[in-house]
């Protein structure tokens, strides 16, 4: 069976999203509503209509640009919701000896059946994944999101019991995610892993403020600032980020 993944868009020279030059693939669909996000329109699902073989076909066309460390991220939306399409393209990608990386929010994640099984096939052809935690307050993540952040957390334990390396994100939003008391825990339960490579934190920005607008939805975070270079500078030191690490 052809699995047909719903594609919002793609970003041929990715630098931002896992190691070296990248071709990213930003999938359709969330269930979470974080207040802050900056894609709201892959918010919403739609029907899948393009087969892991095409879209590797127009990756491939990128393949001299990447170098020994580039290759392939999924992001989203979140690509967990669509795992067989993305266990199908993983490994039609390592099959040609791509590196693939999975940027996530984890949010899908259990250790439910069938899921779990599928979880385990695509941790086999994904060689690192961009862990983006929200808030390591369960009440705050909720506030946040709109979930809680339990199985984000056991998705993380998880990456960890099978040596999968791992990058931590985590956006700043002032008076959210920078209070100093939240960030000393998020590096408490970073310090607990053993294969978390990097940390980066992602200062809150508004640049997809007009997103919301063109979907007339209200955007809840309207007149938060973005963080000033001393709260970064602090949260990079308290996460101790690559520079820090």
């Amino acid at each position: 069976m052809v699995n047909l993944g719903a594609i919002h868009s793609i970003e041929t020279f990715g630098s931002v999203d896992g190691p070296g030059v990248r071709f990213v693939i930003f999938l359709q669909g969330c269930s979470m509503r974080c207040k802050f996000c900056h894609n709201v329109d892959t918010w919403k699902a739609q029907t899948p209509t393009t087969s892991a073989h095409e879209l590797l076909k127009k990756a491939l066309r990128y393949r001299s640009y990447w170098g020994k460390s580039g290759g392939i991220t999924v992001s989203g939306g979140e690509p967990l919701l669509q795992i067989d399409f993305l266990i199908e393209l993983f490994t039609l990608a390592k099959e040609s000896g791509i590196h693939t990386t999975l940027d996530t929010s984890g949010q899908p994640f259990t250790y439910d059946e069938p899921y779990f099984s599928k979880i385990e096939a695509l941790m086999k052809v994904t060689d690192l994944v961009l862990l983006d935690i929200k808030s390591i307050d369960s009440r705050a993540h909720q506030d946040l999101t709109g979930h809680g952040n339990e199985n984000i957390l056991s998705f993380a334990w998880y990456l960890d019991s099978i040596h999968k390396p791992v990058w931590i994100r985590h956006v700043l939003v002032p008076g959210y995610s920078e209070v100093e008391d939240r960030l000393v825990r998020l590096a408490d339960f970073i310090d607990s892993l053993a294969n978390v490579e990097r940390v980066e934190v992602l200062p809150y920005h508004t640049l997809g403020v007009y997103k919301w607008k063109e979907l007339g939805m209200p955007y809840p975070f309207e007149g938060v600032k973005e963080p000033s270079q001393e709260m970064i500078e602090e949260a990079k030191q308290i996460l101790r980020t690559s520079e820090n690490r």
